[in-house]
């Protein structure tokens, strides 16, 4: 786990953002933990969330794993999300057009769906997470050059009593031959929790049920 990972774990638990528990997913699933994304409700939250995925999107673009010329952010999470780290970019040195979509087309004004910089070249699409990837296959007609995320649950598809060979992560990246990188992963939390830092300390009891949940639904 890099300093990065282990930074955002804890920004994301201290935040209230990742919480531990019992909670039910989508998929009917129990979850013993949950991410939260639309709890980063402040500005300073919101600012430094950007910076995390900055610094990530910049790593992967300086190392060749993605290549891209500007950034998109799908109704209705990723428009905060793509504001907030074309600005953190911008700071990076990496100045880039971005732009995002409304879900009800509108006929007065600008008109359309896109809002922002015209959709030109790669796109790089960023969410918060992704579940069953339908807001990226909802985005797919603007050729995305990759996908960034907050954080990867590894988690296979299915329900609570059935299991897919291969979690949602894993279907984009397949489906649409692109990269998806995020910041932090459940491995990384796992690692967090049984680091013996001060910081984890805290949280270390959930690891058991953590482990529990990823040993069965874990991709």
């Amino acid at each position: 786990m890099t300093t990065l990972e282990h930074d955002f774990i804890e920004f994301a638990l201290k935040a209230r953002v990742l919480r531990f528990g019992e909670f039910k997913t989508k998929a009917g699933r129990l979850s013993p933990y949950f991410f939260n994304a639309g709890l980063f409700n402040t500005g300073s939250l919101l600012d430094r969330l950007g910076a995390f995925y900055a610094k990530k999107i910049l790593e992967k673009r300086e190392s060749g794993e993605l290549q891209f010329d500007m950034l998109f952010g799908p109704a209705y999470k990723g428009i905060p999300l793509v504001a907030s780290i074309a600005i953190n970019l911008s700071r990076l040195g990496l100045d880039l057009p971005w732009a995002f979509n409304r879900k009800e087309k509108k006929d007065h004004g600008e008109g359309g769906t896109i809002i922002g910089s015209p959709l030109m070249g790669r796109v790089l699409i960023v969410d918060d997470v992704i579940s069953a990837g339908t807001s990226i296959r909802d985005s797919i007609a603007i050729i995305p050059a990759g996908v960034a995320i907050a954080l990867d649950r590894m988690e296979k598809g299915g329900n609570a009593e059935e299991v897919t060979e291969t979690s949602a992560v894993q279907d984009v990246e397949k489906t649409f031959s692109i990269p998806v990188v995020s910041i932090a992963n459940l491995t990384n939390l796992l690692e967090f929790l049984k680091s013996g830092s001060d910081a984890a300390q805290e949280f270390t009891s959930h690891t058991e049920a953590v482990t529990a949940y990823r040993n069965r639904y874990g991709a």
